[in-house]
């Protein structure tokens, strides 16, 4: 009885982990790259679009008046995290609100005046299994419904200033979050049959892991620390190879995310149990080579698509 009771708060607390992507530092790297690749109409319109963001006098605070444009459009990236603790915005629905609520609500696209946090937009879970687990299908509305209302949104020169601008940060950020493979998969195991939310719950140690205590946590880290400032992202994106963008259809990239998890991912020496597994040096390299690969994709992605909507 203690046991099954271990276990059933085990998942409760894994129920309510917080669904992230990338840190800050992945966001701001990825509309870093992202910047660079807009022709100068898209930079102009992004720029005047998220001058109605209710953050951007702090993005641009202290920032040089001729990198105001540049600093916006990568701290914009960060704002739909940044909502998950700002006053005045609420967890929606349940398990901390990760759950999507049952209405109507859950996947309305209105604007500012929308103060949930609508945690359940950054993700979408793909489930598989390693030993014949049952599989419990992602929830909607997901990352993969709401970035397809957002591109549509941005593109539409009838919609308000107002929408666009909000889709615009939403769009930046929830297009870097399909990048980063654990916010397209969740493994279900006979150790944890209610899938592990996207490897939070599969415990992991390393040396230079920093402050990271689960598979989830690791990956989101690995390109620079949260609290750097943009102009560290700006830098490391510059320093990153330019890639040609391939598909701007976001059900690609939630694939290509799934399959660089199963074969990645959860590759040794992570294994089919919940841990704590050891990181090897071999695992945390490739695991930095991929990020920077996604990272790389992501930026040429999100220009592709905004030079076309806001041309």
């Amino acid at each position: 009885m203690r046991t099954l009771f271990g276990m059933a708060l085990s998942f409760a607390a894994l129920a309510m982990t917080p669904a992230k992507a990338w840190n800050n530092f992945g966001h701001m790297e990825a509309a870093a790259v992202a910047w660079s690749q807009l022709t100068p109409a898209a930079k102009e319109e992004a720029a005047r679009l998220l001058k109605l963001n209710p953050q951007y006098e702090d993005w641009v605070q202290g920032v040089a008046a001729s990198q105001h444009d540049q600093v916006a459009f990568v701290k914009a990236a960060t704002w739909p995290d940044q909502i998950k603790s700002l006053p005045g915005y609420t967890s929606d629905g349940t398990q901390n609100g990760n759950v999507a609520p049952d209405t109507p609500e859950a996947a309305q696209n209105i604007g500012y005046v929308d103060h949930f946090r609508h945690k359940y937009w950054h993700f979408i879970d793909l489930p598989f299994s390693t030993d014949g687990t049952a599989l419990k299908q992602p929830q909607r509305p997901n990352a993969q419904t709401q970035i397809a209302l957002f591109k549509a949104a941005l593109a539409d020169k009838t919609a308000s200033d107002d929408l666009r601008s909000y889709d615009l940060a939403w769009f930046l950020h929830v297009a870097g979050d399909l990048h980063q493979p654990l916010h397209a998969a969740a493994r279900f195991t006979r150790a944890g049959t209610d899938g592990d939310a996207g490897g939070n719950g599969v415990k992991i140690k390393c040396t230079k892991c920093g402050s990271a205590r689960e598979l989830h946590a690791f990956w989101d880290g690995l390109l620079g620390p949260t609290g750097a400032p943009p102009s560290d992202a700006i830098a490391a994106g510059a320093a990153l190879k330019k890639v040609d963008a391939g598909s701007t259809d976001e059900r690609d990239w939630i694939q290509e995310s799934f399959v660089i998890a199963k074969q990645s991912v959860y590759a040794p020496p992570i294994r089919s149990g919940n841990g704590p597994y050891k990181l090897t040096a071999a695992y945390q390299s490739r695991a930095h080579r991929i990020a920077n690969q996604r990272i790389a994709l992501a930026g040429a992605r999100i220009a592709a698509i905004l030079n076309k909507a806001f041309k």
